[in-house]
């Protein structure tokens, strides 16, 4: 199985280059998203699976710079999936919770309507579409609130941070290590498992709730309402997304949130 990985140097991305064999893996500067070389770049590539790790990911940013997150985040994941239609090979394309409204009280399905509040999740939308309405064969993976030990996360950022710390706790959702992202990805792909999935830990939380988890009991954290903390992106209080149809394709309950932390603090 030969694979094409756009976005290595990326938390995803930059895991799963080292679980792959045979992988021709790039970053911006081999294959630009925002660029014109995707169709020779991929013709000369000849994949059996295209997974896309690359991706515009500054949610407030993309308020200001919405064509060039569109196109990387939109159009590029449609120039990938015509590319895998003619090759006949599988397209592994990451989504986001950031698709939802967060109106929903209960875990977000997958076949819930979309309704993105801002313009990162416009264009992880529009990415989502462009890949159906292509025919490729398809795995598109949602998931949420992201986090490594190495790149810009939110993991890192308290680990960082100077307390005492404002975190919100009003905005519920799920954190996702890169690495379980990456493991589970790869099971996913040998399953032969297409269509749209939620792929993220079980259990929730808020962003407080996280901070609390990573810093213990006894930083000094306030809880505080999102209308106290302005954004340029509005987030959806509700981005909790129900993975029971990736357990039932994988066999087994996902490790609960709590626990792979537990493992990245190890």
């Amino acid at each position: 199985m030969k694979v094409l990985l756009t976005g290595r140097s990326g938390q995803v991305g930059w895991e799963l280059e080292r679980l792959l064999d045979d992988v021709v893996a790039t970053d911006r500067a081999t294959l630009d998203l925002s660029g014109e070389g995707i169709p020779a770049f991929v013709s000369k590539a000849k994949p059996d699976v295209i997974i896309n790790a690359a991706a515009y990911t500054a949610v407030d940013k993309a308020e200001s710079e919405k064509n060039l997150a569109m196109h990387v985040n939109g159009v590029a994941p449609g120039i990938l999936a015509g590319e895998a239609k003619r090759l006949g090979a599988l397209l592994v394309h990451y989504s986001t919770d950031y698709v939802f409204d967060g109106a929903k009280k209960a875990p977000y399905v997958e076949s819930d309507a979309t309704a993105p509040l801002n313009a990162y999740g416009e264009s992880k939308l529009e990415g989502e579409q462009r890949i159906r309405a292509s025919g490729c064969r398809h795995l598109i993976l949602r998931t949420s609130w992201v986090y490594a030990p190495r790149g810009r996360n939110f993991f890192l950022t308290m680990k960082n941070a100077k307390q005492p710390l404002r975190v919100v706790d009003d905005q519920r959702g799920v954190p996702t290590p890169s690495r379980f992202l990456a493991e589970y990805t790869i099971s996913l792909i040998r399953k032969n498992a297409e269509g749209l999935l939620h792929l993220v830990p079980s259990g929730e939380t808020t962003w407080y709730g996280f901070a609390r988890a990573i810093l213990g009991e006894s930083a000094a954290i306030t809880p505080i309402r999102s209308s106290e903390y302005t954004t340029a992106a509005r987030r959806p209080a509700n981005s909790v997304l129900d993975n029971a149809k990736a357990r039932a394709i994988l066999g087994g309950n996902l490790p609960d949130w709590r626990t792979l932390l537990t493992k990245m603090h190890g």
